[in-house]
């Protein structure tokens, strides 16, 4: 069994998905066709990392829909986890818990990781860009947390 995450490539169809976010919402990724969609996975709520990622998109959500970029966060949190999450930062973007880790290993994003010295299996933060036909054209395998939704729409930008 290869524990390495192995990220779907650019040029294939985006695996469908579908889940229920804590607001009792259904969400699926078919909803989001005709628009560009990031998919991000991030390892944790409440995290420093994942935290300043997620307030980078919410703050700058505004602007990534006004180009027509949709966000959805998944981690293997549970949704009490992600309600907690939302409420605290005020986040308007769905949250996908998968528990089962069932997107997630779709997507490529579960392996192994190294952390002082210790390894273990876990999440490595990904976003997949979507395109409106539902084609990964942009995968960042290391965003920058702290400007992500400006990575996300300077690639926008270049691609359209």
């Amino acid at each position: 069994m290869n524990t390495q995450a192995q990220p779907l490539p650019v040029g294939k169809k985006a695996p469908a998905f579908q889940s229920v976010t804590f607001t009792g919402d259904k969400i699926k990724l078919s909803d989001f066709l005709g628009q560009y969609t990031a998919v991000y996975f991030y390892p944790k709520d409440n995290t420093p990392g994942c935290t300043n990622q997620a307030c980078n998109l919410q703050d700058n959500l505004g602007t990534l829909t006004k180009h027509d970029i949709q966000v959805i966060g998944i981690s293997p949190d549970a949704n009490a986890s992600h309600e907690k999450f939302a409420t605290k930062y005020d986040l308007s973007f769905p949250l996908v818990a998968d528990t089962d880790h069932k997107i997630i290993e779709k997507y490529g994003v579960w392996g192994e990781k190294k952390n002082y010295g210790k390894t273990y299996m876990g999440l490595h933060r990904t976003t997949f860009l979507i395109d409106p036909k539902g084609k990964i054209v942009h995968v960042f395998t290391k965003p920058k947390t702290k400007e992500h939704a400006e990575e996300i729409l300077a690639k926008v930008n270049e691609l359209r």
